[in-house]
């Protein structure tokens, strides 16, 4: 009788490590990005695949963070959407608050937030259940993923090395995100892969 609980342990055990390596190797630098669907801020159904054949930037946002308010009132992150959407890039802004959470934003506040910062994404994903944050294992916000035309990902981590809430600290920032599209469009390795992120925790 001993040995049931035993084995029932390293059972599920086994099982918690097996989809720990799979969550992290999904958004491992290298492997493919996963596949999502999610619901914009206009209501309008959203998939990762259907924009195979461009570079696609997941930015996970929270407008309660002060991390996430660095870049945005320094204008780091709109100059980066704005930037890179002129070169084809499709920018995607993920909420990945769950509903239910004090700092939950729907879809109409969300729009009229990201208008008041003069952003530019794509679209902004309203996660509100937290499944594309938990596909992505994204811990903070901001958290940054580059994808390639493939569906692999580029770059995982922090949008720079200055891990500070100090809007001034954005524009001497050595970018990670820029560099990572810089290299991959001029058909170059990615130096800096991976990086930890910073911010404030997702709230899920």
């Amino acid at each position: 009788m001993t040995a049931q609980p035993s084995a029932l342990v390293r059972t599920a055990a086994a099982l918690a490590c097996a989809a720990a390596f799979s969550i992290s190797g999904a958004t491992t630098p290298g492997a493919a990005a996963p596949e999502f669907t999610a619901t914009d801020a206009a209501g309008k159904a959203v998939k990762l695949s259907d924009y195979r054949g461009k570079y696609v930037v997941l930015e996970w946002t929270n407008p309660d963070c002060p991390f996430v308010r660095k870049h945005y009132d320094s204008r780091n992150m709109q100059d980066l959407q704005k930037e890179w959407g002129a070169k084809d890039v499709v920018w995607l802004s993920v909420n990945s608050t769950r509903q239910g959470h004090s700092e939950y934003r729907d879809g109409k506040q969300m729009q009229d937030w990201m208008a008041s910062q003069g952003g530019a994404p794509k679209a902004i994903l309203i996660d509100a259940k937290s499944e594309v944050g938990s596909a992505y294992a994204a811990k903070t916000t901001p958290h940054m993923f580059v994808v390639s035309p493939e569906g692999k990902v580029l770059y995982a981590g922090a949008i720079d090395d200055r891990r500070s809430s100090n809007p001034a600290d954005a524009k001497k920032a050595n970018n990670y995100v820029r560099a990572a599209l810089t290299e991959a469009k001029a058909g170059k390795p990615v130096t800096v892969a991976s990086t930890t992120p910073y911010g404030c925790s997702v709230k899920y």
